[in-house]
Parts: C-alpha cells; sequence; structure tokens
C-alpha cells in the first residue's frame, strides 16, 4: 500500500495529491478496499506459486493414495486444482475482512490503538498460537494416557481400553 502513495507523491497534481491522501487514511473506504482487493489477489497469487496440483497428484500415485471416486493422474489433478479453487476465495475474504477490521471496529468508535493491538494479522498470530498450543496439550495428555482437555476430544474408542 505504500507504494502507490511513494508513486503518486512525486506528482505535483492536486488530483494525484487527493488521490494521496486517500491512501494514505488508513479509517478510509478506499485505503481498505484496495487493500482488501490487494490480500484477495495476492492470496490467489501465493496459492498458485505454492501448491502444485500436479506434484500433489504425481505424490499420491507414487505413495499408492488416491482419492476416492477419482481416477489417478489427470483427473485427480484437475480434482485438486478444482477444490483449491474453490477454498481460496473464501479464505481470501476472510483473510481480507480479517485484515481491514480495525479499521471497522474503529468506525463503531473504539479506540485506534486498541483495534490496531486487537484486529488484523495480531488476531491471526494470536489464534494461531491458542490453536499450536492447545494442539500440542493435547498430544502431551494423549502420549501420557490421558483422556485429553475434553470428553468430546477428535480421537474416537480411547475410552474404550
Amino acid at each position: 500500500m505504500f507504494i502507490p502513495v511513494t508513486l503518486f507523491g512525486f506528482s505535483d497534481s492536486e488530483s494525484m495529491s487527493g488521490i494521496k491522501a486517500a491512501l494514505s487514511n488508513f479509517e478510509g473506504f478506499w485505503y481498505n478496499f484496495i487493500f482488501a482487493i490487494m490480500i484477495i489477489l495476492f492470496t490467489y497469487f501465493y496459492t498458485a506459486v505454492a501448491i502444485n496440483p500436479k506434484q500433489m497428484s504425481d505424490d499420491l500415485k507414487k505413495n499408492g493414495g488416491f482419492i476416492p471416486g477419482v481416477k489417478p493422474g489427470k483427473k485427480t489433478e484437475e480434482f485438486l486444482d478444482n477444490v483449491l479453487s474453490k477454498i481460496t476465495l473464501p479464505g481470501s475474504i476472510f483473510l481480507a475482512f480479517v485484515a481491514i477490521l480495525p479499521a471497522i471496529v474503529r468506525m463503531f468508535g473504539v479506540n485506534s490503538q486498541f483495534a490496531q493491538f486487537y484486529g488484523g494479522t495480531s488476531l491471526l498470530i494470536m489464534v494461531g498460537v491458542v490453536l499450536d498450543t492447545l494442539q500440542q496439550i493435547e498430544s502431551h495428555l494423549l502420549m501420557r494416557h490421558y483422556d485429553g482437555l475434553t470428553k468430546s476430544g477428535r480421537i474416537k474408542g480411547r475410552g474404550q481400553m
């Protein structure tokens, strides 16, 4: 988001300075709209670069794995690509929403420092750390043959020994 502001800053035109001011306002509509669109686009870009459905299909085939109802090879690759396309859109929209959440909360009168601290990236980090900590505690308890944190854990049948 700083690149367009920097480029518009080199211009002496008043219309360009107006665009620069609109893109510099962290709580403004245009800043958050462009920020959300960029997050959605870069999520698709990252998914396309990081996940290769052809390689996943080949690895499944080499290791004897398969997806029920889908033929190995090209059909598996197409299936994986289709699934990735379907789950990337809601995920990218969620990431964009979380990123602009501080600006939305700020419109409802929340202190900007509080909104920045508990919104956006820090919220994603906190949830990730909490989930990882709970997973480590659960695996430690299961390793010690405890029932886990709750009776309705993910592993079924551990109480019937």
